[in-house]
């Protein structure tokens, strides 16, 4: 099977900006060549014009939390992976706390199959750091690694244990496994239900300090100096873990970190009237915080974007905010979200995709490019499509989004996964010849 995409501007990071034709035979790119100069003869081809529009490297989600096993009825792998292709997505890393947790090799292979059986995007699960993700015993690594895991990580909760941190780095290095560090001091959050400051107090609610995050990534951050091993740091949303992550950089510690669009989108003024679709952890901050955390994208001190797309029901978001649980939905608003950063002058849309595509699939060790014998991983953008957000027409099961009605520009029209469409909007408009 061919697929001929004509005329778009290929946006490959570091190798390629320009108007091309592209031909995809299989499940690989087989020739990128300048527009309006590929021509392919017979029947049997899909062709799609796509002047105008964007192809770059299929985007990959770092942090996604699909649900299944054991909370299906928030999401399972089949609609994450809809809501995924939908937002432009070819490959996710679906966090390890369901239920039961992903600490054992059944689990993960289980997720590896359901995945396959989707066949809508490349699911690479994340196991858990220590079993149960209770903080008291390591999980057995090697047989997770195995068993198709990539990374390890306790997110939703933190690894207090100073001592089992550092023995998951050191673990977790000798298999070549990623540890994904949640990064949070659990007593100093206690009971905080938002950001801590004058709005928490208004509200009367009990907040949680911007040191809450700050001191557990540099916690972190000395231990990957102590052990030498990689540590990658999620959903960064303060100005001091910024600092800290990039003093560390300068002194050569292997850190990396993400953050998500909600943090360089919106402040905890989204929390007024006792919003809980903005209700996250960890919580959104100030606008200083904002302002920080979209620099530091600019600047590389954070590697990537990611959704901590976090799908819940609405019998469970609907109640008192300090009961609701935490997390939005976010892998249909994050493109359009991060392409505002490019129309606000923050990033270069070439930025845009380094942080959204190339740099994540470095972090994995993943093959990306829009190069003959790549992978046929692809996102089609078209930048002028406007739309509004509108829960009850996304893919994922869940409808916990604070972006509701808000009017966005630019999105995913045509994703790619191993040469096969799996998302297309009704504009797409392939024609087979």
């Amino acid at each position: 099977m061919q697929t001929l995409i004509k005329g778009a501007r290929v946006i490959d990071p570091g190798h390629l900006d320009a108007p091309c034709d592209v031909l995809i035979n299989g499940d690989r790119i087989e020739a990128v060549q300048p527009a309006g100069t590929l021509a392919v003869q017979g029947n049997g081809v899909t062709v799609v014009e796509a002047a105008g529009k964007w192809l770059t490297p299929g985007l990959i989600d770092l942090h996604v939390h699909f649900r299944e096993p054991g909370q299906e009825y928030k999401e399972t792998i089949l609609t994450g992976s809809r809501a995924a292709a939908a937002g432009g997505f070819t490959a996710v890393c679906t966090m390890p706390n369901t239920d039961p947790v992903n600490d054992d090799p059944a689990i993960t292979a289980l997720i590896r199959r359901k995945a396959e059986t989707a066949g809508l995007v490349r699911v690479y699960p994340v196991a858990a750091i220590s079993k149960g993700s209770k903080g008291e015993q390591l999980s057995e690594f090697g047989e997770l690694k195995a068993a198709g895991a990539v990374a390890v990580s306790d997110d939703g909760l933190p690894v207090m244990s100073s001592l089992l941190m550092r023995r998951a780095l050191e673990y977790a290095d000798g298999f070549g496994l990623l540890v994904i560090s949640h990064c949070e001091e659990m007593h100093l959050a206690a009971g905080g239900a938002m950001n801590e400051g004058p709005l928490a107090t208004r509200m009367g609610l009990a907040g949680i300090p911007n040191a809450a995050e700050s001191i557990m990534v540099m916690r972190d951050i000395a231990l990957a100096a102590l052990t030498g091993a990689p540590v990658h740091i999620a959903h960064v949303s303060t100005r001091e873990s910024v600092t800290a992550i990039r003093r560390a950089k300068e002194e050569g510690i292997p850190v990396t970190a993400e953050t998500a669009p909600h943090y360089f989108t919106l402040t905890e003024a989204a929390v007024a009237g006792y919003n809980t679709n903005a209700k996250m952890n960890p919580p959104l901050r100030t606008e200083a915080d904002r302002q920080a955390i979209r620099q530091a994208l600019a600047g590389g001190t954070l590697d990537a974007i990611a959704t901590d797309h976090a799908p819940h029901a609405p019998m469970e978001k609907d109640v008192e905010f300090d009961r609701a649980p935490n997390g939005i939905i976010g892998l249909e608003t994050a493109l359009p979200l991060g392409l505002q950063l490019v129309a606000d002058g923050v990033l270069t849309i070439e930025t845009l995709i380094t942080r959204m595509a190339t740099t994540p699939a470095r972090i994995l060790g993943l093959p990306t490019g829009v190069r003959p014998g790549q992978p046929a991983d692809l996102t089609l953008i078209d930048p002028e499509a406007t739309f509004e957000v509108q829960a009850a027409t996304m893919q994922s099961k869940s409808r916990n989004t604070p972006f509701e009605n808000l009017r966005l520009k630019g999105r995913a029209t045509m994703t790619i996964m191993g040469g096969k469409v799996t998302h297309q909007t009704p504009d797409g408009n392939p024609q087979p010849r």
